[in-house]
């Protein structure tokens, strides 16, 4: 079964394109409580696409993890690992020609929380399940990576009261922020747009969704930052 046809005139959200064909293929990334899940959600509701989401709430071991990182760490992400390689081959199986989604992650990231969360022997152990996988990720049409600072992802995680996520500690998002930022300054694989979320409400706010989906409509190749205090 094909790609289905995308609407380039107004979608039923109400988002005018302005004739703009969306990006088939959208990753949005970022650490635990920017915003990324709400973002994906949004625009796969804007473009007609389909979602790609990461199923956090379905891991075993997640709340023994953010209770005691060291004793649930191995666990913890090798059942993510498992999660998102399974999530991508779906994704292959099912789309025999472009996928049109928007997902909430690249699999390219899981080794980003493995480097923080694990031991050294750990990780050793990790990197040869990873390579064992041979996974072979859909190339996005463009990825979309939220910052912010570690005091507003707190802030949100706080707001939307996910009970194990109260365990969380400063310096893990602090590690975690470190982590995302390094991987996307070398970052090349696909068109990649920086968006500054710390002072922008991409959930309830209309006119900042907007501006954002307008912004990312026009890009097609390079590197690209959507600072909301240009638009006033």
């Amino acid at each position: 079964m094909g790609a289905p046809a995308l609407n380039t005139d107004k979608p039923p959200t109400g988002v005018d394109l302005k004739g703009r064909s969306p990006p088939p293929y959208i990753a949005v990334e970022g650490p635990i409580g920017v915003g990324k899940t709400t973002l994906a959600r949004r625009l796969a509701a804007t473009f007609g696409h389909d979602t790609l989401l990461e199923d956090a709430d379905h891991n075993p071991f997640l709340e023994r993890f953010y209770g005691n990182r060291r004793h649930a760490a191995l666990a913890t992400q090798l059942f993510f690992l498992f999660q998102r390689a399974q999530k991508i081959e779906d994704l292959r199986q099912t789309d025999i020609f472009a996928p049109v989604r928007v997902a909430d992650f690249l699999i390219e990231k899981d080794p980003l929380f493995a480097r923080v969360n694990l031991d050294s022997d750990e990780f050793q152990l990790y990197q040869k399940v990873y390579r064992q996988l041979l996974i072979e990720p859909p190339r996005p049409d463009l990825v979309v990576y939220l910052q912010a600072p570690t005091d507003v992802l707190l802030d949100r995680i706080h707001v939307r009261g996910i009970v194990h996520e109260k365990a969380i500690q400063r310096d893990y998002l602090e590690r975690l922020n470190e982590v995302y930022s390094e991987f996307f300054l070398y970052y090349d694989d696909a068109p990649l747009l920086i968006v500054n979320a710390s002072e922008i409400d991409l959930a309830n706010d209309e006119q900042d969704y907007r501006h954002l989906v307008d912004y990312l409509l026009d890009i097609r190749s390079g590197r690209h930052y959507f600072n909301p205090t240009f638009f006033g």
